[in-house]
């Protein structure tokens, strides 16, 4: 089900607003939420909405167990378990194939074996259950003893498939105490035809031209069409994921939240660094205080540190 199918807009999100709204109290409001994302999910992912259950259900408990025994030696093997877990899933689904084939490439072997279908959101809902369990661990959040409230952060539908990339220290007062004014909705429903837009006409008209273009036979294309190709791929795969997150932002106001950007017009950047900033800026944030700041920062061993990020931006976008 994707943001701009009429199921969505015409019958699931409607329900979902009039539900949500019909009661005032808190714990209704999450239950409502909770279920309606795991619906959302569901339609997408009827097998695989056991792996995300079971991450969020693993990565409560492992938090719940690491602040109990904080400044013991179990929290940081549960740390460590929840962490290796999350990221033995993902490199399961991820690169199991990848590494099977490029076995049987070096070795001359024909192992068998049939890659799995790689569940929706996968990444972002890694990232957001292991941002989760770091912070935890390291004293950055309080742990959510509620298991309601976390899956409502784990499964919340708007950022659920592809981001942004929500930690929880970013809406961690906002499970708890959030409220929908007037403007907030309003703006929130400005953000979301504004994502559609970039997202159905501009993307979506890129990517014809593109497809013309570039997937056509390319020793008969011109220099100039080549180049015009070129420009549309960079039009499309821009709206296409700057529209996905504004209409993401945009639901999140819906319902209270209010969502980091993701985007700061990075094509109007004056350098690779600014570029690097302005572009899925949930992901580089990730990656600056997980995986940068802990290695040194550019206090230390700098070219290193920038190219353990790069080498994991690479990996968590694919094999491919």
């Amino acid at each position: 089900m994707v943001f701009s199918s009429l199921i969505f807009l015409c019958i699931f999100l409607p329900s979902v607003l009039i539900l949500y709204h019909a009661g005032k109290n808190q714990t209704y409001r999450n239950a409502v939420l909770v279920f309606a994302s795991l619906f959302f999910y569901a339609w997408g992912e009827p097998v695989y909405i056991i792996m995300l259950v079971f991450n969020s259900l693993f990565t409560y408990f492992t938090g719940l167990i690491t602040d109990r025994h904080r400044g013991q030696p179990i929290s940081k093997v549960v740390f460590i378990l929840s962490v290796v877990v999350n990221l033995s899933l993902l490199g399961l689904f991820k690169y199991s194939g990848f590494i099977v084939d490029n076995f049987n490439l070096v070795t001359g072997m024909t192992l068998p074996f049939q890659a799995f279908a790689l569940p929706l959101g996968i990444s972002f809902f890694t990232f957001q259950t292991m941002s989760y369990s770091i912070d935890v661990y390291k004293g950055n959040v309080k742990v959510q003893k509620s298991l309601l409230k976390y899956m409502v952060y784990v499964t919340m539908f708007p950022q659920l498939v592809a981001g942004p990339i929500v930690r929880y220290i970013d809406i961690e007062d906002q499970i708890d105490d959030r409220q929908v004014s007037l403007a907030d909705f309003e703006s929130g429903v400005l953000r979301f035809v504004r994502g559609m837009f970039k997202k159905v006409v501009l993307a979506n008209s890129a990517g014809k031209v593109v497809s013309l273009l570039l997937d056509s036979e390319l020793s008969g294309l011109s220099a100039v069409g080549a180049w015009f190709g070129i420009l549309m791929y960079a039009f499309q795969i821009y709206f296409d994921f700057a529209g996905y997150a504004d209409m993401a932002i945009g639901l999140g106001r819906f319902f209270g939240f209010d969502f980091p950007e993701n985007f700061d017009y990075p094509y109007i950047s004056g350098s690779a660094t600014e570029f690097w900033r302005r572009w899925h800026i949930t992901l580089g944030t990730f990656f600056r205080e997980y995986v940068y700041i802990p290695l040194g920062g550019n206090r230390s061993h700098h070219l290193r540190n920038i190219l353990a990020v790069w080498a994991l931006t690479g990996l968590w976008h694919g094999a491919s």
